[in-house]
């Protein structure tokens, strides 16, 4: 999951927001080198549900390392193993970036709120995508760490919202499934418009 802030629906804007600052070339560099290891909308990996982890050894912490790197340098706040290609129900997220990155094997939504809330939501495998979806404010997941150790986690906010985008990804789920087909299509448009300019650009 992309860290875009989302833009409150329900809010007025008199005028254009102010364009973000640009990146540090370092920052950049190392963000389109990450996205470079990101799978993209259209490989088989992100609409294949990911197989349960079985084993909790050394090669798996290293895959949760790898993966918590790609994430941090793409500026990322969430991201499973199948948008790395591997097929594995394993995710990583840090929502604070003062907290240390949370690895989830076999998570599995226990309980979730009948409270839900709307809000905007990009993702690193769909880039110049972002979309309103619905979900849950708060949940309730079991899980296990990279060691195999059990976790409880009671989500909400933004957390919650990570945790759930990232189990969707398990599950072969992405955001355009999630919204109305006029913002899915509309969302279409838009990355095909940004491949064609950044393919004109190279």
């Amino acid at each position: 999951m992309s860290d875009t802030p989302a833009q409150p629906a329900d809010v007025e804007v008199a005028e254009q927001p102010e364009a973000p600052p640009p990146l540090d070339p370092a920052v950049r560099a190392r963000r389109q080198a990450a996205l470079a290891n990101v799978r993209k909308l259209g490989d088989p990996v992100l609409r294949t549900k990911a197989l349960p982890v079985e084993r909790f050894d050394d090669a798996l912490r290293d895959e949760a390392r790898r993966m918590a790197i790609v994430m941090e340098d793409a500026l990322g706040i969430g991201l499973a193993a199948p948008q790395v290609g591997i097929s594995h129900r394993l995710l990583v997220y840090r929502v604070d970036p003062e907290s240390p990155t949370v690895t989830l094997v076999n998570p599995r939504i226990e309980w979730s709120s009948r409270d839900e809330e709307i809000a905007e939501e990009g993702c690193l495998s769909l880039p110049f995508v972002h979309v309103d979806v619905e979900r849950p404010v708060a949940v309730l997941v079991h899980a296990r760490d990279e060691r195999g150790e059990e976790l409880v986690i009671e989500a909400t906010g933004l957390e919650a919202r990570v945790i759930q985008h990232e189990i969707d990804h398990l599950d072969g789920v992405l955001i355009l499934d999630r919204t109305s087909r006029e913002q899915r299509k509309a969302a279409m448009r838009a990355m095909r418009e940004a491949e064609q300019a950044a393919a004109s650009a190279a």
